[in-house]
């Protein structure tokens, strides 16, 4: 009798592990409790940033993209309130930790450039004072030490002579040399993660395309990640691997950068998008005119119920008055918020 060998089954396919994200916000709740009542600054936002990756946070004035940089290093203003949420970074809750905890991560491994260089830098210090204070009190090197690395740290975003900087006073430079200072002193002690809030605001259109070339530069030489705070979707097409797109509050759509530009889904993103002037656009005479979004974001004070863009919303239904949208996952990596493209709805605050 021939026997029958059995074969052995296959071993299944090696599961692909997914890196965990460095940085995670999660139902991210800050509100400023006032004499006039409380403004839902942030009202339950999410979003995730890879290692060596950028993500570019875009939206209006008062949308709540600078309130969430400053809140995950736990920096918003008085009368702000942290409500609910998390932020982990490399999986350590940094809203739960101590004051002396959070001074420790602060510079060391995650750092911020302001967005007004003029009023970030110390004006009765030095630079070089106000740069080695940090990098002492983080690593304990000596003096001259500190004094030298500050040095290399200028000479890398691209100042001139800087032993001779080093000495001169913040009103001796000028705004694109104060922010380059600020850069400096965000990358010295080289954290994982750099929150840059709108770091070209202040400046002229030549320097601030120095400084994003820098920032480009910088974080592929220093294998960093990156949350960029802006209005300009110039910048985040230039600089983002990523985007979230924030509207009064709360997180409409996030998506890798092609999906955004070439199949946005949330109409502020598009209405966004359709505003940006284009190169081979004409907008003089009948031929065309810019888009605007009409109407103006709401007052926080007194949100609106349901969807926060619907009075603004050409495709708005009456349940978007009625019905706050909660985010959506359409595809793998983009989620929108958005009741016509089959988010679900929870009641209104």
């Amino acid at each position: 009798m021939r026997s029958t060998r059995v074969s052995e089954p296959e071993p299944p396919p090696p599961t692909v592990r997914q890196a965990a994200p460095l940085l995670a916000v999660e139902g991210l709740k800050v509100h400023f409790h006032t004499r006039d009542g409380v403004v839902r600054a942030v009202d339950g936002v999410d979003f995730q940033v890879g290692p060596g990756q950028t993500l570019g946070i875009v939206g209006e004035s008062g949308s709540g993209k600078t309130v969430s940089c400053l809140t995950l290093l736990r920096l918003a203003p008085p009368p702000a309130r942290i409500v609910a949420g998390r932020v982990l970074l490399e999986g350590e809750d940094l809203l739960r930790q101590s004051d002396k905890r959070l001074a420790q991560i602060r510079g060391r491994r995650m750092a911020m450039i302001f967005q007004n260089p003029a009023t970030s830098l110390n004006p009765i210090l030095s630079i070089g004072q106000q740069l080695t204070e940090i990098l002492r009190w983080h690593t304990g090197v000596s003096s001259k030490a500190a004094r030298a690395r500050a040095a290399l740290l200028l000479e890398l975003v691209g100042i001139s002579d800087p032993t001779a900087r080093l000495r001169q006073y913040p009103h001796e430079l000028s705004g694109g040399m104060k922010q380059r200072v600020g850069i400096a002193r965000a990358l010295l002690c080289e954290p994982a993660l750099l929150l840059a809030d709108e770091p070209t605001t202040a400046l002229d259109v030549t320097i601030q395309a120095q400084i994003l070339d820098l920032l480009a530069g910088l974080r592929q030489r220093l294998a960093m990640s990156m949350v960029l705070v802006t209005h300009d979707m110039g910048v985040v097409a230039r600089m983002a691997d990523r985007i979230t797109v924030m509207y009064a509050g709360r997180v409409c759509e996030t998506a890798d950068a092609a999906t955004i530009f070439n199949a946005p889904q949330h109409p502020y993103t598009l209405a966004l998008l359709e505003s940006v002037p284009r190169i081979d656009h004409s907008y003089s005479g009948a031929r065309r005119v810019l888009p605007s979004i009409a109407g103006r974001p709401p007052d926080l004070l007194h949100a609106p119920p349901g969807c926060r863009f619907h009075d603004r919303c050409p495709e708005a239904a009456p349940e978007c008055r009625r019905v706050m949208p909660r985010e959506h996952l359409l595809a793998p990596g983009h989620t929108v918020s958005c009741l016509r493209r089959g988010s679900p709805g929870e009641a209104a605050p």
